[in-house]
């Protein structure tokens, strides 16, 4: 089995990383300047066991492989990237390629199985950070995160097997799951808090953070969707790795924080926050606090705001006013300032 990681940033790049380290065969697809660094200097490479420069066979399009009958295909690009990456990849005609989505989210799968028909759900939990082009840092120890993969809507077959094997032999936690979707349900509750993280440079604010999880679930069991448990999921995380601080390389952020920080002016917003939005609105279950969090999000990149622009309190304030401009005796000439 060949990998390509199809999106070399931190998620990606340390898949990538790992697999080439225990000896598999890896291609990696990275975009713009980050790219062209690792054909040029090879991916630098800092975890918990020191710093070294990977030399992996590294495209700047998919275009540029040529597939073969047992390449896995890791998209490891955020959710918003993924209609084009697919668009890409079905232009390189890699034939009935296996396609990972490695993805926090839960819309990938469903776009990719419009285009491929094995389609795989892989649960991301990995803390990892790209934000300078070539470097690539991880800081899991004990295992560099959890990797459970099944096949997508439900199931297991010899690939997801025989990935969840190499990956586990290359310092992940990766465990064949039939039903994959329910972790990464549970997965997208943890992620809902992104947004909010971005916008007040605060990792942990618990009231908002309570308030989007019982959007959520309220949207969940409206829509009839299975979701393990979010506890279960930061159990498994407390088990299978530690948090290590690298010297001289601090952890900043997660995804989001790390999008705005590099002013990538595009954010997974709307496949995090958004997807709760969006069921909210299919279901009729209010969602006042998501639609904030989304908004933020977009707010954010349109007017390129920076890391930390707003305060609790001011998302607070906004959360209120949406609540009650929802309540059936709202005043619906009355709009709240986002």
């Amino acid at each position: 089995m060949r990998f390509v990681i199809y999106g070399a940033g931190g998620v990606g790049g340390t898949i990538g990383a790992r697999l080439h380290l225990q000896g598999f065969s890896v291609i990696l697809v990275a975009r713009g300047e980050h790219g062209r660094v690792l054909q040029r200097q090879g991916m630098r490479f800092i975890a918990p066991e020191g710093s070294q420069t990977l030399n992996i066979p590294t495209v700047l399009h998919p275009g540029e492989i040529e597939f073969q009958p047992d390449d896995v295909v890791l998209l490891t690009m955020k959710s918003q990237h993924t209609a084009g990456a697919l668009e890409d990849l079905l232009t390189a005609n890699p034939g009935d390629v296996g396609v990972v989505c490695s993805q926090n989210g839960v819309a990938n799968e469903r776009m990719a199985l419009r285009r491929f028909k094995r389609v795989y759900g892989m649960l991301i939990n990995l803390p990892a950070q790209h934000l300078i082009p070539g470097e690539v840092l991880s800081f899991g120890a004990g295992t560099s995160g959890i990797l459970d993969t099944g096949r997508f809507p439900h199931g297991l077959d010899d690939t997801t097997i025989e990935l969840c094997s190499a990956l586990s032999s290359s310092g992940f936690v990766a465990e064949p799951d039939a039903k994959i979707m329910r972790k990464k349900y549970a997965k997208l509750i943890l992620n809902l808090g992104n947004a909010l993280e971005a916008a007040t440079n605060r990792a942990d604010v618990r009231e908002i953070g309570r308030v989007l999880e019982l959007e959520a679930r309220a949207c969940y069991v409206a829509a009839g969707i299975e979701c393990a448990d979010a506890g279960e999921i930061d159990a498994r995380r407390r088990n299978a790795y530690q948090f290590v601080a690298l010297p001289g390389r601090p952890r900043f952020g997660g995804s989001t924080w790390q999008s705005i920080d590099r002013g990538t002016r595009n954010v997974e917003t709307d496949y995090l926050n958004g997807e709760i939005v969006q069921l909210g609105r299919i279901y009729g279950v209010p969602t006042p606090a998501n639609e904030v969090c989304q908004q933020l999000g977009q707010r954010m990149v349109r007017d390129g705001l920076p890391v930390g622009h707003f305060s609790v309190a001011d998302i607070e304030a906004m959360i209120a006013c949406r609540t009650a401009s929802t309540s059936p005796k709202a005043n619906r000439n009355k709009g709240c300032v986002l």
